[in-house]
């Protein structure tokens, strides 16, 4: 689905988007970083997954269209690739809550946080 209303909140640095359906929604710089489909990130095949931490401050500086088909955005921690399809942004948005949940509990296991330049310590 492609959207028919984009917009960059500079203040907040997050992206809003809205379909033809009605539905709108709001992810943060640090969702769309944390999730970015390059190979920094994904890596280059089936789990080569290079966990995201630290990125709660990321905001969106810029987008810049792709074609017809997508989006690339710049973060401020100087991240520019990555290439985000409509339809792998339609599902980040679509599937926030569980995508979300998901990366909360990979954190978690890996003993790290959404800080930057902090980690969890557990005692035993």
């Amino acid at each position: 689905m492609v959207p028919i209303k984009i917009k960059i909140n500079k203040e907040a640095g997050d992206l809003s988007l809205e379909y033809g359906s009605g539905e709108r929604y709001i992810l943060s710089g640090e969702y769309l970083r944390i999730y970015s489909p390059s190979a920094e990130v994904k890596g280059h095949g089936k789990g080569q997954e290079v966990l995201q931490y630290g990125k709660k401050c990321v905001r969106i500086l810029t987008v810049e269209p792709v074609g017809n088909y997508a989006l690339k955005f710049i973060f401020s921690d100087t991240h520019d690739s990555g290439i985000y399809t409509w339809d792998y942004l339609y599902d980040l948005a679509a599937n926030h809550s569980s995508y979300w949940g998901e990366y909360l509990k990979l954190l978690a296991n890996a003993g790290e946080c959404r800080e930057p330049n902090a980690r969890i310590v557990k005692f035993t």
